[in-house]
């Protein structure tokens, strides 16, 4: 899918700043610094539309971008920070929460997880909470750049067994600097929107 005139729309941190256009939800969510900013970058080639950091736990709104008019990609907020307060984890996990159960235009939600670790106990409670809430979703191994590339298949599927052994559910590599996987996931989105 071509995106030519992406853009931020807000940066929400209640409901009552959510955008109201009614336009399909591609919802992101993952531990801080899985790399869900620079995945938006990537699916719509663009460098600096969602800002990156190497510092976790950047993102404390949930951020709202509009793909000319026809869906938003939605990251939302990163868990997992260990360096963040309990009160600011507190928060991002009311907004993350709140986020997805009242929103009725959520498509798809893309769950990233870091190719290079096991599935921590974060990751494994947000699987079960968005299998629970009955939403279609994926599960993205990303930075599948940082091991050899004779070993993302087989580090795919480790995630997949470990999470999912009965396998009725996609899990895909995705790397933001080789992108030779973002074809495979745009086919993806693109049925569910």
């Amino acid at each position: 899918m071509l995106i030519k005139n992406p853009r931020i729309e807000i940066s929400a941190t209640s409901p009552k700043q959510y955008p109201t256009s009614g336009l399909p939800e591609i919802v992101l969510v993952g531990k801080s610094n899985v790399g869900k900013s620079s995945f938006i970058n990537t699916m719509i080639n663009r460098k600096k539309l969602a800002r990156t950091s190497s510092e976790p736990g950047k993102t404390r709104q949930i951020n709202f971008y509009n793909m000319d008019d026809k869906f938003y990609f939605v990251d939302l907020p990163g868990y997992g920070y260990s360096k963040m307060s309990k009160i600011e984890q507190e928060k991002v996990n009311k907004f993350i929460d709140e986020y997805l159960h009242i929103r009725k235009n959520i498509s798809l939600i893309v769950l990233l997880i870091d190719i290079r670790h096991d599935v921590g106990a974060n990751d494994r409670l947000m699987y079960d909470y968005i299998i629970c809430s009955g939403l279609p979703f994926i599960v993205l191994a990303n930075k599948a750049d940082k091991i050899a590339v004779t070993k993302v298949n087989d580090r795919v599927k480790e995630i997949q067994s470990d999470l999912n052994p009965i396998g009725d559910f996609n899990f895909l590599p995705f790397s933001a600097e080789r992108k030779i996987y973002v074809d495979d996931v745009w086919n993806i989105l693109e049925k569910y929107l």
